[in-house]
């Protein structure tokens, strides 16, 4: 066990927007200027924290940084452990800049200010908490805290329906999320067994499984039950097909902020769990779901993009648009292809800016005509000239038109599924990436639908006179979209940081025991190969030089992969982690 190091630069990213909600909540409740400028400021504060990790983030290795660890429960292995890496790194940038954006456009809230502000802020805590969580209570507190605020958030400032959805949402995720704790219990006896003692710490449960010495015997009978124990929580927060029917509802129902932070974070959850827990502890149980996961990946692209076409409410239609997105982010994934879990993890990133943004402008345009039926819209174009062009272009980036960060995300991960079922790996073939080929055709007639039905054709006599947008409107959607475009013309300057660490989940899911990337292991790195290679032993937390060793496992061992740069035959060479 590591030396405790007190609380860092993580523990305040966390304590921030807490801190900001406890600030609100001692404000008189008349105040409500007063308190949406302390949301704002907290929301800032927030994200310059996250710009300051990201600058002191190392992206050379695939180990964690900024590793924090406090003694909690000692007696039942249960520690306060934060840490981040590649693949927590944009997610928690997302996470704090569509905070920024969730408070400023929630200004024209009147009903309940006080707890509306101190709703978000908590909510923003605890979706932090799940990126940033090195133990597995520590996770699965702030992935249920993340529920609760959410959840009030439907129930009290949303729709005609909003009872209903709030329920729907709070019971589907909370009750598959119950499966999951037990088999966190499950991998805390497990571990015990295995070493000794008991333990919830993510870094040492995934150094064993690495080694082999946690699944043997008995134990390898449970990983299956133990893996969709896990996936089934993941599989509803992302969600998938068949378990997304809680999502129209709750997109439908909640605020407009809601709607744009359900879309842009919770659901990353999902499958940010399947990167993170899901497939470095179950490896062998996750390769053998394989088919089933993509099945149920290519019919909810498909099945997504159907439903989403015959909607007769544009807020619905972007809600089913994200059961068609996430399929994509799963299909990457779950191909287990350098590409195509490089695009997934992308690609959750991009649906968070572009469906954002989309629930985003919805919400705009229903604060001036108080309906989101296609049949009382119509040409809106003539009156709102500035956001049907803003509209254009974030529809475009949904659709994955090239130049736009969404044709990136969905390009990478069908490549990575196309290379998976030529080589046939883990059952696959190109029937998958083939049918789900088809769901991008569907997204360019369903969101063009909707761009005709909303701008173009007769005008309704009742929506005449309307505003354009507001410069302050326009520079939060354009803040949007300049990520939208800056990640389709340079998608390196996302991708690059994170591609070590998803090259280390791919291995530790793809690869034999002892031919698996660890953790807590600094003496093993991923190099700009790709490879697992053994290096000299580095400093604690120092990831800069290096000299490799030996290669431990190169990258292409199951399916091929395009190499940077392939040293010359020879002996080992000294390198810089880029």
């Amino acid at each position: 066990m590591m030396e405790p190091t007190g609380f860092g630069l993580l523990s305040a990213l966390l304590a921030v927007p807490l801190i900001g909600a406890l600030v609100v909540l001692f404000v008189p409740e008349q105040f409500s200027k007063a308190i949406k400028g302390a949301a704002m400021i907290f929301s800032l504060l927030a994200f310059v924290v996250s710009v300051v990790v990201f600058q002191r983030f190392e992206p050379g290795t695939y180990h964690m940084q900024l590793v924090e660890f406090v003694p909690w429960i000692d007696q039942l292995g249960i520690h306060y452990r934060v840490g981040i890496d590649g693949v927590s790194l944009w997610l928690v940038l997302l996470t704090t800049f569509l905070n920024v954006i969730a408070v400023w456009f929630s200004f024209y809230i009147e009903k309940r200010v006080k707890t509306y502000f101190a709703m978000v802020l908590i909510l923003l805590t605890a979706m932090l908490g799940v990126f940033l969580s090195l133990d597995l209570i520590l996770f699965y507190a702030f992935f249920e805290a993340s529920l609760i605020p959410m959840a009030v958030m439907i129930w009290i400032w949303g729709g005609s329906n909003r009872n209903y959805a709030a329920v729907k949402f709070f019971v589907y995720t909370f009750a598959a999320s119950i499966f999951m704790l037990v088999g966190m219990i499950a991998m805390a006896g497990l571990h015990r067994e295995a070493t000794g003692v008991m333990s919830f710490d993510l870094l040492s449960l995934q150094a064993e499984v690495a080694n082999g010495r946690l699944w043997v015997g008995e134990a390898m009978k449970l990983q299956p039950l133990l893996f969709w124990a896990f996936a089934l929580a993941f599989m509803v927060k992302c969600p998938m097909f068949p378990f997304h029917t809680w999502l129209p509802d709750a997109h439908t129902e909640a605020p407009t902020a809601g709607s744009v932070i359900l879309a842009g974070v919770l659901l990353k959850m999902g499958t940010f769990g399947f990167l993170r827990l899901a497939l470095p502890l179950f490896p062998e149980a996750a390769r053998q779901a394989v088919p089933v996961v993509m099945t149920l990946a290519v019919v909810g692209i498909i099945y997504g993009a159907v439903v989403a076409a015959v909607q007769p409410d544009v807020k619905k239609l972007v809600a089913y648009s994200s059961v068609a997105h996430m399929g994509f982010v799963m299909l990457g994934i779950f191909s287990l292809t350098h590409n195509g879990i490089v695009g997934g993890a992308y690609q959750q990133l991009n649906h968070g800016i572009s469906t954002g943004a989309l629930f985003l402008l919805v919400g705009l345009l229903y604060e001036r005509i108080h309906t989101r039926l296609f049949a009382d819209m119509g040409g809106l174009k003539a009156q709102m000239p500035i956001f049907a062009a803003l509209f254009l272009i974030v529809m475009l980036s949904s659709v994955g038109l090239p130049g736009l960060n969404g044709f990136v995300g969905e390009f990478l991960a069908l490549m990575g599924a196309f290379e998976a079922g030529v080589a046939g790996f883990n059952g696959l073939n190109l029937w998958y990436p083939a049918i789900a080929g088809v769901g991008v055709i569907l997204a360019a007639v369903y969101l063009l639908w909707m761009f005709q039905k909303v701008f173009y054709g007769p005008v309704n006599p009742n929506l005449v006179r309307l505003k354009d947008l507001k410069p302050g409107e326009i520079a939060m959607v354009s803040l949007l979209i300049l990520f939208a475009v800056w990640g389709g013309v340079y998608p390196n300057t996302f991708i690059k940081p994170m591609e070590k660490a998803l090259g280390a989940v791919r291995l530790m899911t793809v690869n034999e025991p002892g031919q698996r990337p660890v953790w807590a292991d600094s003496t093993l790195e991923i190099d700009h190969n790709g490879d697992l290679v053994r290096v000299t032993p580095r400093r604690p937390g120092s990831y800069g030089e290096y000299t490799v060793l030996s290669v431990v496992a190169p990258a292409n061992l199951h399916v091929p992969v395009q190499p940077e740069a392939r040293p010359a035959p020879g002996g080992a060479t000294a390198r810089r982690a880029p």
